[in-house]
């Protein structure tokens, strides 16, 4: 059949009307692409100004953060009350805990938890390392060696900044001459975290061979600031394989002054590695019988990030476990190496000048 007039209008019509419709589609798509582009233009600038944002802070807190180390409080706050007795007898040393106070400043000693670590400390020979502890903490300062006779923790108490302790803790001295005068009391007032590590308010240092305590000496000392002790010396070596991104870290030998409580005594070293913003799986040497100078010649290999090293931190923590002991593991000490954007480490520096060449130095061991 064929079309009328009618028909071919109306087909017509039709056709206008799709004609317009793809007219407008096709308008918007060509006035509205730089309105697509200006948007993406600026989520693109805002996720280089986040990951910019975040990289700073991260690279800041990651500066900051030593590993393990624990944190500290800058301003130094309060007292501590306790005494100190030595029965002759029965070669006993007795420490009681009292009361710290003074703590906090301001409305916050509602959310404190404080407690008191005791350090039972011996002196021993002096260091001989290459690093010595004045070049560790940048001071004058005796390289005496110490070793960690015992540690016992109080009880938390929770909500105050006047805690009230009352713990007493005995240990029995198996010396009989001299046998107050190489030992010194190391008391640290922190402030327990579950979900963290706890922050260290301050301590107490108290040498016992000035002291008078065959009678039970009650005694209140202001916290100071927290201070490290040297109790070892670790032999550690450092190559660096560019082509391959390889570290090995060497573990020579270990110098401490052991009290040698445990006859079974031994040794082992955790060690970390932290590059840019990586923390890479630690691992741990094996165990070796304790000695004056206990000797490793262990390597461990760890393969760094397949770009430059901006900053790498290399942590060892020295630990000390009893093989006829279950679980048993106390803490010697921990060393730091590396380099970071505003410091880099001595041993670090020949390290890199002395490339696929083992680089060998002596550090000290602190607690």
């Amino acid at each position: 059949m064929g079309l009328g007039i009618f028909d071919i209008l109306v087909v017509s019509q039709r056709q206008f009307s799709w004609l317009f419709l793809l007219l407008k589609i096709l308008t918007e798509k060509c006035l509205f692409p730089p309105q697509v582009e200006n948007q993406s233009t600026q989520s693109h600038r805002l996720s280089r100004c986040l990951s910019q944002a975040w990289f700073s802070s991260s690279v800041t807190s990651m500066s900051d953060v030593n590993f393990e180390e624990q944190k500290t409080n800058k301003k130094v706050l309060g007292s501590l009350r306790f005494s100190v007795f030595f029965d002759r007898l029965e070669s006993r040393l007795v420490i009681c805990v009292l009361q710290a106070e003074g703590l906090s400043d301001s409305g916050e000693a509602t959310s404190m938890q404080p407690f008191v670590k005791v350090r039972l400390m011996k002196a021993g020979s002096e260091g001989t390392g290459k690093r010595s502890l004045k070049k560790e903490r940048g001071e004058e300062s005796s390289s005496t060696l110490w070793a960690v006779l015992q540690e016992w923790e109080t009880q938390i108490v929770k909500g105050s900044d006047k805690p009230l302790f009352g713990d007493e803790f005995s240990f029995i001295l198996q010396e009989t001459k001299n046998k107050l005068h190489h030992l010194k009391l190391r008391m640290e007032v922190r402030d327990f975290d579950k979900f963290s590590r706890q922050t260290l308010l301050g301590e107490v240092n108290l040498p016992l061979k000035h002291l008078d305590i065959s009678f039970p000496l009650v005694l209140q000392e202001d916290l100071q600031a927290p201070q490290k002790d040297l109790v070892g010396e670790v032999l550690l070596s450092l190559k660096f394989l560019p082509t391959s991104q390889r570290l090995e870290v060497g573990l020579l030998k270990i110098r401490t002054a052991f009290p040698n409580i445990c006859s079974d005594a031994a040794l082992y070293a955790r060690i970390s590695v932290q590059c840019n913003q990586s923390r890479l799986k630690p691992q741990k040497t094996s165990a070796v019988v304790c000695s004056a100078v206990t000797v490793f010649n262990e390597v461990l290999i760890f393969l760094l990030p397949d770009f430059a090293v901006d900053q790498c931190k290399i942590l060892v923590s020295v630990y000390e476990t009893c093989t006829g002991a279950k679980s048993s593991r106390s803490l010697i000490g921990h060393l730091c190496v590396g380099k970071d954007r505003n410091l880099e480490d001595e041993h670090w520096t020949l390290m890199v000048r002395s490339i696929r060449q083992p680089v060998a130095q002596w550090h000290a061991l602190l607690i």
